[in-house]
């Protein structure tokens, strides 16, 4: 089952380059984020017509979430995450398919740091974590999803030293993320590739793309059962040159059948 992340900056904004992405490589399930839409603005004719089913939790100009399954049932399971009733961005769906819990997740961007939008961050990322722990407890096979807004290590980030004071390379966040990993799950891409620069995101600005100046902020969390049946995994860099595209890369793994 290949199972992919993007986050397309914007569903309809981008609609053509996602739907030739589908197209182009045809994964199983794609969980996306920055859909940028209200619920009833997700353009769910055409990811029918592209072959996928899908849920989404829209919002208005930010945030969003979606899940598609190509010729899959999506059993949706929530929402949101569990810990704040007053929290109303759309940063979090999870769903069942093909017998795996996928949770797709936004986290927050956190910036500028210190302040109000880092509490937010963090907070979120603590909710996170503790939502994990049950999804880790119950055994079953867990896939993590999405945009983390942070990369892990040095080896993450595009000369690091510019990046010390920014709420996705700051120690808290860093240290949030471990913990999370910590709880027992895999990073998929460094499980394969523990060395390699490998980013998923490249800035607009000042040819990023171009110059390979780049971030990891998009990552795949598995649960120990599918430790063993990660097969592959993979960036789709080449989207990132194409016309109108994300700022993004599509970021994939492979897992074997049980």
């Amino acid at each position: 089952m290949k199972i992919a992340t993007y986050n397309v900056n914007g569903v309809n904004g981008r609609l053509p380059v996602l739907l030739r992405w589908l197209h182009e490589t045809q994964p199983d399930v794609v969980c996306l984020q920055e859909l940028k839409a209200p619920q009833e603005k997700f353009p769910l004719q055409a990811i029918n017509d592209a072959g996928y089913n899908a849920i989404w939790h829209g919002q208005k100009s930010w945030n969003g979430v979606a899940i598609l399954a190509r010729g899959l049932e999506i059993k949706e399971l929530r929402q949101g995450l569990p810990g704040d009733p007053d929290d109303i961005q759309s940063r979090y769906i999870e769903a069942v398919i093909n017998d795996v819990v996928i949770g797709c997740l936004y986290l927050p961007n956190g910036n500028p740091a210190p302040g109000p939008k880092f509490d937010y961050k963090l907070d979120w990322f603590n909710r996170l974590a503790s939502h994990a722990t049950g999804l880790i407890a119950s055994g079953l096979p867990v896939v993590l999803t999405g945009d983390y807004n942070v990369m892990p290590t040095e080896l993450d980030v595009y000369k690091p030293e510019r990046w010390l004071d920014d709420a996705l390379f700051r120690p808290e966040t860093r240290l949030a993320f471990k913990n999370l990993v910590d709880q027992g799950w895999t990073d998929a891409l460094r499980k394969l590739y523990p060395n390699e620069v490998i980013y998923t995101f490249f800035d607009y600005f000042r040819n990023a793309y171009g110059r390979n100046a780049g971030l990891r902020i998009d990552h795949f969390l598995l649960s120990p059962s599918l430790e063993g049946r990660l097969l592959a995994a993979g960036v789709d860099r080449h989207v990132r040159g194409w016309e109108k595209t994300s700022d993004h890369c599509p970021v994939w793994i492979d897992l074997k059948a049980e």
